[in-house]
């Protein structure tokens, strides 16, 4: 009995991590830390991390401006994919140790998940340039 539910546990491990995107076959790499506060016309990192909790993102929310460019950097050691909940961005797969392409987002407060995992949630306010 003790061998089937060994096995049966492997079998339940192997299908969450692989079934949920799993590992992206690259190195691990360990989380950045936190991203520094942003400044004008700069980029501004979002970290799919472990910072918040497990599978959380950093920061969240996160307040940036309309002249800021978003990037999402993958710092965990699994696969993400970050979606705006009106599906209007969508970052690709994110593997372990990568970054999504620079995206420019309108004002507005915009809610967004991983789809591989839809319990991970952020939010993400774009306040208007005031030039």
């Amino acid at each position: 009995m003790r061998r089937f539910v060994a096995a049966a546990t492997l079998a339940a491990i192997g299908v969450g991590v692989f079934g949920c995107g799993g590992y992206g076959g690259s190195s691990p790499t360990s989380p950045a830390g936190p991203s520094t506060p942003p400044t004008a016309s700069s980029n501004f990192t979002i970290d799919v991390a472990e910072i918040n909790g497990p599978f959380s993102f950093y920061p969240s929310p996160a307040t940036v401006g309309s002249d800021q460019i978003v990037v999402w950097r993958n710092t965990d050691i699994v696969t993400h994919r970050v979606v705006f909940d009106d599906l209007s961005l969508d970052t690709g797969t994110l593997a372990p140790g990568t970054l999504s392409q620079p995206m420019t987002i309108g004002p507005g407060n915009w809610s967004y998940h991983c789809s591989i995992h839809p319990a991970m949630v952020g939010s993400v306010s774009v306040r208007a340039s005031t030039r």
